[in-house]
């Protein structure tokens, strides 16, 4: 049987490669996807991948043509990938259930959303932030795949220790922030996000990050006039599973 090949797309990524090392594929800001096959459609239904959490991962290890790591990726590129994914897959519409009632919201109307490049030092993950209610500079990175990993590796080990823990917040807050006032040990750090971080100030970054990261705009207007964030999750590549 002769080498079939498989049809691809380029994807633009919201980034558009700014946040990358030069040296990393990634900062073309642009990646080859293959449509998607029974392959991976076996790797959506793979119980083990479900169980731990890597599935989404490896459907994109499966789908990506471009030599790029998934880890590297920030969180708003990897979200674009998996939209293309989608879409590509099993098509544009998305249905959803909204108070009992279905709607469709067409995949190919999600828009890249606007970012500031100026604020980004080429192929530099790092930004400077002055906490507005306690006037602490800190910097800050954009979490990647990998980070994402760590986050969540630290808080199911914190729950194992105590399972009515909360942790979330705090060491999504313990991975981004890179240093306070001009100390990036991290020991000083976590301290710091444990005992002086005021809530306000907490908010006020994450506020921050959530404008000035590249991403996919989520958030769409149904027919119907409800306004709803498009989840990204199993579910969302294969409602039946």
């Amino acid at each position: 049987m002769s080498e079939f090949k498989f049809p691809t797309e380029v994807i633009e990524l919201p980034s558009k490669g700014f946040i990358y090392p030069k040296e990393n594929p990634l900062s073309s800001g642009k990646v080859e996807v293959k449509y998607m096959t029974a392959r991976e459609e076996d790797i959506l239904t793979n119980q083990s991948y479900i169980t731990k959490g890597t599935v989404l991962d490896k459907l994109l290890e499966s789908v990506v043509i471009s030599k790029v790591d998934i880890d590297d990726l920030i969180v708003g590129d990897k979200n674009a990938l998996l939209i293309a994914t989608r879409i590509l897959g099993y098509g544009k519409d998305y249905e959803v259930e909204i108070k009992g009632e279905i709607e469709n919201i067409d995949l190919s109307q999600l828009d890249n959303k606007d970012f500031d490049t100026e604020l980004i030092t080429q192929g530099v993950n790092e930004f400077e932030f002055l906490l507005p209610h306690s006037k602490t500079p800190i910097t800050f990175k954009i979490l990647t795949a990998k980070d994402e990993k760590g986050v969540e590796n630290e808080i199911k080990g914190l729950k194992r220790l105590n399972k009515d823990a909360s942790p979330e917040l705090s060491t999504r807050l313990k991975h981004m922030i890179l240093s306070v006032n001009n100390d990036s040990t991290k020991k000083s750090v976590r301290e710091f996000v444990d005992n002086y971080l005021l809530a306000r100030d907490s908010k006020s970054l994450r506020d921050y990050v959530k404008h000035i990261q590249p991403d996919v705009d989520l958030n769409v207007t149904l027919e119907s006039g409800s306004e709803v964030r498009v989840p990204i999750g199993l579910r969302f590549f294969w409602p039946d599973v």
